[in-house]
């Protein structure tokens, strides 16, 4: 009876390098979107709406005029609260608050100072927030995962020498890790005649991390 030798080959386990890379390009801001809210206070809440209704009329015409597209003017939200204070445990009856916000995109970065006091002298109360963004983001961002790569092949380059290899590493993975977009917020002091409000939009940064493995 003739025998059947089976051998079990030992299993080949892979050998990996595990690297991160990571770059970061600053980019300057091409357009910023403000919040510009109009806050009105009274008892009859009919008179609170129409003047409400009237500074952000106000408002949006101011903008206007500085030749911001009425595309770029949308309404945030609008709100109407009843007030209430508490006097020795009993809840009384104040009036009503009418909260009207637009968020307003503006092109012209160096315009937004003046954005602001214009909306600030035609009635506006509040400035509830500030970004400076980026239209063209998909492609600073692909740019920056080459240089991602480029940085995770370098490390893995570094480490391959000093394991004395005499070959580059293949890639196995490369898994890119979320990013949030390049948004770059600011706090505006709000002020009380023109001209007075500085914006410095800075710089945005771009960043993008990838996790790559490499077989030797």
């Amino acid at each position: 009876m003739d025998h059947l030798n089976v051998y079990q080959h030992p299993s080949y386990k892979v050998r990996v390098i595990s690297v991160v890379g990571n770059s970061q390009i600053e980019v300057k801001p091409d357009y910023a979107q403000l919040q510009i809210e109009v806050v009105t206070q009274g008892e009859n809440i009919t008179e609170v709406q129409t003047e409400n209704a009237n500074k952000m009329n106000q408002v949006i015409e101011a903008l206007l005029a500085l030749n911001i597209e009425r595309q770029n003017i949308q309404t945030a939200y609008f709100n109407i609260f009843p007030r209430y204070d508490y006097i020795e445990g009993k809840q009384v009856f104040r009036g009503y608050e009418v909260s009207n916000a637009i968020q307003v995109e503006v092109d012209n970065i160096s315009e937004v100072g003046m954005v602001i006091d214009q909306a600030i002298k035609s009635g506006a109360n509040r400035i509830t927030g500030l970004e400076f963004k980026l239209r063209n983001e998909e492609a600073y961002y692909n740019s920056a995962l080459q240089l991602a790569l480029q940085n995770a092949h370098e490390k893995a380059l570094a480490i391959a020498s000093s394991l004395r290899l005499s070959y580059m590493p293949q890639p196995i993975e490369i898994v890119e890790e979320s990013s949030g977009g390049p948004i770059l917020l600011k706090n505006v002091a709000m002020t009380q005649r023109l001209s007075e409000t500085p914006i410095e939009p800075g710089t945005i940064t771009v960043e993008a991390t990838l996790n790559v493995k490499y077989q030797y």
